[in-house]
């Protein structure tokens, strides 16, 4: 009889300990630019994650097989001031100390991107994240060791065709396909001469070095490749000398990427001394309100540059969690911030629901039930109409054109879509050419 009264004993102190050991919440961290050089991406995505966790929690949270419970989900946030030095000891204070389940940090450059997925690596902690485009993203991955098993990223490509035969192997997936089409519709009223520009960092480099070749290949002269011109340190205060070059050279397109407080002081050295493209498409520097804005006059007026995520996301093909559709979440943005869209909002939102799908068909917090699940992901999220990892744990977004337009709204700059080949996201402007200078 003893014994017996023991084993029950034992039984309902295991049931107890059992039930002590089911966690409260899932706890995602988020090391994000909020400050810095790159707050325009940290802003915009740290927003979309939150609005994401939002809806889930409305649900009940997430549920979880293994607790046969729905747990809520919490995200802990950390600002990183765009310094990869700060983001590495940030990332890992979220592991050790904050003991987050897995990691979500934003789309933002590779100089931060690679803490982020180096601590992973390091603690086996799945984490998903928008990417930088996909050539540099992987060039960066190639060289890791131990291999990056446990980050996935959502991202695009610059030039990298899809695999022939994919549900990607179609417009509207490269910058190279996109910007062309762009591009084709006014290069009759140029003289076809283009200065190339980039930031010598990871990121600049992968967009540099597909640039020009791609720009020769369609007709177009690339003045100064020889020797590099338009490639500059991240420390570049003074551009006379390039901008020189290009109009010396009778530059009428410009094409590149860096940074947004880099290139608004090249910019605004160009039109001091009186040099003006009838096109200028740049990458990342364009992309943010934050960034744009802070160039002061009609500096971003016309510039185009890449759009991977928009209101005009059709619902049906793009859906969100509960009732979010791609334009109420620009919304609830809009009342919140009461600013133009922040095209991070919907990768922020995109990273939260595949990790939330994730979780909950591993239906289990164990880090490799859900690095196996990420692995099979296939499903249609805010932000595409399918989302599925490759054997390079990258998932193809698809692409549109924008370009900054003035209003009379008292944010004065919007960068709506005006060009695309998609048939689930709509052109809402008409395209701007050329440049109109003032």
């Amino acid at each position: 009889m003893i014994s017996i009264i023991f084993l029950i004993f034992l039984f309902s102190l295991c049931a107890y300990a059992q039930e002590k050991e089911i966690p409260k919440e899932i706890r995602i961290g988020v090391c994000a630019p909020l400050t810095g050089m790159h707050a325009g991406f940290g802003e915009g995505n740290v927003y979309g994650e939150k609005a994401a966790a939002e809806d889930i929690n409305k649900q009940g949270g997430i549920y979880i097989k293994e607790y046969g419970k729905k747990l809520p989900v919490r995200l802990i946030i950390a600002n990183n001031e765009s310094d990869p030095a700060k983001a590495m000891s940030l990332e890992e204070n979220l592991v050790t100390r904050d003991k987050v389940h897995f990691l979500s940090p934003p789309n933002q450059p590779i100089p931060l991107q690679i803490p982020s997925a180096t601590i992973a690596e390091r603690y086996k902690i799945p984490r998903v994240s928008g990417g930088t485009p996909m050539e540099p993203w992987l060039a960066v991955r190639s060289g890791a060791s131990p291999p990056w098993e446990h980050s996935w990223t959502y991202t695009f490509a610059i030039a990298t065709p899809a695999p022939r035969g994919s549900y990607w192997d179609k417009p509207g997936y490269t910058i190279r396909d996109t910007w062309k089409s762009m591009i084709d519709q006014f290069v009759d009223k140029t003289n076809k001469r283009v200065g190339v520009f980039a930031s010598d960092e990871p990121d600049g480099r992968g967009w540099y070095s597909l640039f020009p070749k791609m720009l020769q290949e369609w007709g177009y002269t690339v003045i100064g490749i020889e020797k590099n011109l338009g490639l500059f340190p991240v420390e570049t205060t003074d551009f006379s000398s390039i901008i020189n070059d290009w109009k010396n050279n009778k530059v009428e397109i410009l094409w590149g990427n860096c940074p947004g407080p880099l290139f608004g002081v090249m910019w605004k050295q160009a039109r001091a001394m009186g040099f003006k493209p009838k096109i200028v498409y740049v990458g990342r520097a364009a992309l943010y309100y934050e960034d744009v804005s802070s160039w002061g006059g009609d500096l971003p007026w016309g510039l185009g540059t890449e759009i991977w995520w928009s209101p005009s996301f059709d619902p049906k093909e793009c859906p969100g969690i509960g009732k979010t559709t791609p334009q109420s979440l620009f919304e609830r943005w809009v009342k919140d911030t009461k600013r133009p869209l922040n095209p991070g909002i919907g990768w922020g939102y995109n990273g939260i629901q595949i990790l939330a799908n994730a979780i909950e068909r591993a239906g289990s917090l164990n880090a490799d039930k859900v690095n196996k699940a990420l692995k099979e992901t296939d499903i249609k999220t805010i932000a595409s109409p399918r989302v599925m990892f490759d054997e390079n744990h990258s998932a193809r977004m698809p692409l549109v054109f924008g370009q900054w337009h003035k209003t009379n709204k008292p944010w004065v700059w919007e960068c709506p879509v005006v060009f695309s080949k998609h048939s689930f996201i709509k052109a809402t402007a008409k395209p701007i050419f050329p440049i109109p200078y003032q």
